[in-house]
């Protein structure tokens, strides 16, 4: 009986958190279909994401769901940089090489962020109420947090097929040859597509931020479940990675009830090798 009541309270946390994780794996999973690169700074940029909402409240003020906004301007922009400067060149390499590439930024942000921010953990101490559901109590940062995953996944769907710089990233994504031939500026539609990829993973560290402590390296733990997620969304399929995002975040509602949280990484990555022997293309496949 006291596992069930330890199972209604946090599985509503659970889900709720599985909306974030999924809006993190959707960037990493978005330069995947688009260019087919592992983006290894992803983790960084989280982290980035989550200072960017402690300097616009705790320092600024202003309320951490309207500093998504130049969070979201700022990840757009850092991403189009990172393309321009470190990935472009090895686009058509060997994927070592852009491995090498993300992982040369990854190394960088976190130093530079070590000698500026320490490695000391930090907070946001914002409180958006709540209200009990039962045995839970339902908090009012998760909950926004998972309505803004929502928001950002139906506008990143809404983009990719209703505008037209949307259907020129499906179309470089599916063939990259013939879009150019079709006319399509393939580079700045791969700079445009790590751009998105890279403002989904700020705003979802920015998400993060409202109800866990973090720190420069504290990006390093949700990168890892990006790659889970992408795995069990399909990689390559940004919408699925939302509902890769929800089964991480049920197994992590519903472990702590029976086992020890210690168990919960082994559980997720054995998921994850199970995923990748049984059904390599993912739960939901990849879109082209």
């Amino acid at each position: 009986m006291q596992q069930f009541n330890l199972l209604l309270t946090s599985l509503p946390d659970g889900i709720l958190l599985g909306f974030v994780y999924g809006l993190a794996a959707m960037g990493l999973t978005l330069i995947w279909g688009v260019m087919n690169v592992i983006n290894l700074s992803h983790g960084p940029i989280i982290a980035l994401g989550m200072f960017g909402t402690f300097f616009i409240f705790s320092r600024m003020g202003i309320n951490p769901y309207v500093g998504l906004i130049p969070v979201a301007v700022f990840g757009l922009l850092l991403g189009i940089l990172i393309y321009v400067v470190a990935v472009h060149r090895v686009i058509n390499a060997p994927h070592l090489s852009s491995l090498l590439a993300t992982f040369s930024v990854n190394m960088i942000i976190i130093g530079l962020g070590t000698a500026a921010l320490t490695t000391s953990p930090f907070n946001v101490d914002f409180n958006a109420g709540g209200f009990k559901l039962g045995s839970a109590t339902i908090l009012g940062t998760r909950l926004i947090a998972a309505l803004v995953a929502m928001l950002f996944t139906g506008g990143l769907y809404l983009f990719l097929y209703r505008t037209r710089p949307g259907k020129y990233i499906r179309a470089v994504a599916n063939n990259r040859a013939a879009a150019e031939l079709m006319g399509i500026p393939s580079t700045r539609i791969l700079a445009l597509s790590f751009g998105l990829g890279t403002m989904l993973a700020a705003v979802s560290g920015a998400l993060i931020a409202t109800f866990f402590p973090f720190s420069i390296l504290a990006g390093g733990s949700y990168e890892l479940k990006s790659f889970v997620i992408g795995v069990l969304g399909g990689l390559g399929n940004p919408i699925g990675a939302l509902f890769g995002g929800l089964v991480l975040g049920v197994l992590e509602g519903i472990i702590p009830a029976f086992l020890e949280t210690s168990w919960v990484p082994v559980i997720e990555f054995a998921l994850f090798v199970v995923i990748l022997l049984v059904r390599p293309s993912g739960l939901f496949g990849a879109k082209q």
